[in-house]
């Protein structure tokens, strides 16, 4: 059985099964014609819960409202989760204190609107023999924003860049 789409009234295999009703009320074990004749009476669905127990599971219920009801619960989780924006801040090895200064600044507002701030140093040339230097720079950025965030792990060397990103403090 799928869990995306249920065996549904006649397209239910079995010649017995263990039928639960609308309120929970327990049938027992009985014949799959018993079973659909009871739903219909009810005016509503036989729906296959678990084909491995021996016998079937089965409910009676409402198959379109227990539908609805499962999408607005998904639709509910889907509201309460946060997503985590990511800003990408790019600095280079040469680049002077007033400019880190400037990108400092912008990453403090980041920060403080509770996104995560990932700042990247692009090495070129002769400057991937040393990325110590980019590492330093990167340092230099996490201490100066120390007091509002954490970085989540070390600066990272992958390949022609060096990153490290920082989250707010709790």
């Amino acid at each position: 059985m799928s869990k995306e789409i249920p065996v549904l009234n006649e397209d239910i295999k079995a010649r017995e099964v263990r039928l639960i009703g609308d309120e929970g009320v327990q049938y027992g074990i009985v014949s799959i014609d018993e079973a659909l004749k009871i739903a219909k009476t009810e005016g509503l669905d036989l729906v296959l819960i678990s084909d491995q127990s021996n016998p079937p599971v089965c409910k009676v219920m409402n198959y379109g409202k227990y539908k609805y009801q499962q999408e607005k619960k998904k639709k509910e989780a889907k509201k309460k989760q946060k997503i985590i924006e990511v800003k990408e801040i790019k600095l280079s090895v040469k680049i002077a204190q007033n400019d880190i200064n400037f990108k400092v600044k912008h990453a403090r507002e980041f920060l403080e609107e509770g996104k995560h701030v990932r700042f990247k140093v692009v090495l070129k040339g002769r400057e991937m023999a040393a990325p110590e230097q980019a590492i330093e720079v990167l340092e230099k950025v996490v201490e100066m924003l120390s007091d509002i965030g954490v970085k989540e792990k070390e600066p990272i060397n992958e390949g022609k860049q060096v990153t490290v990103t920082m989250v707010p403090k709790k």
